[in-house]
């Protein structure tokens, strides 16, 4: 555990915040964790705890690499954020002018699944829809709409056809008929996916080596890519069984070797200090040291609400899965935001935006108090414990000054 005294919060308070997380880890709900707090530029607080891999007792360390799974789809909205500062990308052009199976989109009306009645969307999907999860599209692990279930048909999350990479993939969600017409809600989904292949296709190159050309390498962010870059420090993959966790070798064990659909939605594996350089970025309009990927104001427009009318994700999203409570919270682009404090029942700053991953990692950034905090640990699904929510209570309650 590592702790500075100079960065205004309590160092007995940051106490409870351990004492609450290793709580997790010695009653078996969790393997381990690594959560840390920079504020003011330094290390306010960092504990790792607990064991990468519970069959050998390998401890969580410092440079311990994580499956990020949705902590991927800032990294990816930065890159389109990128080529938009360049003038390369328009926030309003239609999708298909880059994906061209978007060209006739459809949104369903009734039906079953194998039979769906549907009819033309009223307007395109655009990217500034993709970007803002207003798409239209779904993921097939919702499991709760018609929609959802089509999309199981075209491709799994966990086992895609094979030969299929991200353009056919992007193909095949393009089948799937809408949830809803593109700008009239919000639906968590393969959303920034299809975004990874407009950053693909306007840049000419392929994702990863957009990211390692232009975002991993500038930032120095070695351990960050789409597979393990050492399968040795890679913490095993767990999920909720009937006795404790259980480890889930089938699925952990793809973010081994490069995968056939680079998914920017969800394909990452990185360690807490290469993630904490990325949110130390946002903190800082765009810039790291002498690293500048984006101007003040691109993050700026970022991380408002770009939800119509300023409504939050509960009066405007679909009731279901995300990873981000919905009172109070809006979204922009890549971002969950806070809005309103009070509604979302947490004593949070209003801007303060982030988002989590499947494994249950999660991250925020507060501009108005200069702090980052990153929470590291590998158990599906991420709804399986409030960890979250608890995280900012016992983060936010140890700021006295």
């Amino acid at each position: 555990m590592t702790h500075s005294p100079t960065t205004g919060l309590d160092a007995g308070r940051l106490d409870r915040l351990d004492a609450h997380l290793r709580a997790y880890v010695d009653d078996g709900r969790l393997p381990g964790f690594h959560v840390q707090v920079n504020r003011h530029g330094q290390v306010a607080h960092s504990t790792a705890y607990g064991r990468r891999d519970m069959a050998t007792d390998a401890p969580i360390t410092p440079d311990t690499l994580y499956r990020i799974y949705s902590m991927t789809k800032p990294i990816t909205t930065v890159a389109a954020m990128m080529l938009y500062e360049r003038a390369a990308l328009d926030l309003s052009e239609p999708v298909s002018k880059y994906v061209p199976a978007f060209e006739d989109v459809r949104v369903y009306v009734g039906g079953p699944a194998p039979a769906p009645v549907t009819r033309p969307a009223t307007e395109p999907i655009r990217i500034k829809h993709l970007m803002t999860h207003t798409a239209g599209l779904t993921y097939g692990f919702h499991r709760v709409h018609v929609t959802d279930e089509i999309l199981r048909g075209c491709i799994d999350e966990f086992a895609p056809p094979a030969g299929t990479d991200l353009a056919k993939a992007c193909d095949l969600y393009a089948q799937v008929p809408l949830r809803f017409d593109p700008g009239t809600s919000w639906n968590y989904s393969v959303a920034t996916d299809v975004l990874g292949r407009v950053v693909e296709v306007v840049s000419g190159q392929s994702l990863d080596d957009f990211f390692r050309d232009h975002i991993l390498g500038p930032l120095e962010m070695s351990d960050t890519a789409f597979h393990a870059v050492d399968v040795d420090r890679l913490a095993t993959l767990y999920g909720l069984g009937p006795d404790g966790i259980v480890p889930l070798d089938q699925i952990g064990r793809a973010a081994r070797s490069q995968p056939a659909i680079l998914s920017g939605g969800g394909g990452l594996v990185s360690s807490m200090a290469d993630y904490t350089r990325f949110t130390d970025l946002l903190l800082h309009g765009g810039r790291l040291g002498d690293v500048r990927l984006l101007s003040d104001r691109t993050v700026s427009f970022m991380t408002r609400n770009h939800l119509p009318g300023g409504a939050d994700l509960d009066e405007f999203g679909i009731p279901l899965f995300a990873e981000t409570p919905f009172r109070g919270v809006g979204f922009g682009l890549g971002f969950s935001v806070t809005i309103d404090p009070v509604r979302a029942a947490l004593a949070s700053s209003a801007g303060e935006f982030g988002w989590g991953g499947m494994a249950s990692t999660y991250f925020w950034v507060d501009p108005a108090e200069d702090m980052t905090i990153v929470f590291m640990t590998q158990v599906m699904p991420s709804s399986a414990y409030p960890v979250r929510s608890e995280l900012k209570q016992l983060v936010y309650s140890a700021l006295v000054e």
